[in-house]
């Protein structure tokens, strides 16, 4: 998780901010699908047409 989402999560379990804990929440979720799915792509082997 990166240092400036987890340090905003912090403050928000700190302040019991509910909308913003489930904002952050979201954020790190889509945040891990698109790292996913980078990584996927970074995996498959490229292929080349002669």
């Amino acid at each position: 998780m990166p240092q400036w989402l987890c340090n905003q999560m912090m403050r928000a379990f700190q302040k019991k901010d509910l909308r913003q804990i489930k904002l952050l929440n979201e954020c790190w979720y889509f945040y891990r699908s698109k790292q996913t799915t980078k990584n996927e792509d970074d995996s498959r082997p490229e292929i080349t047409l002669h």
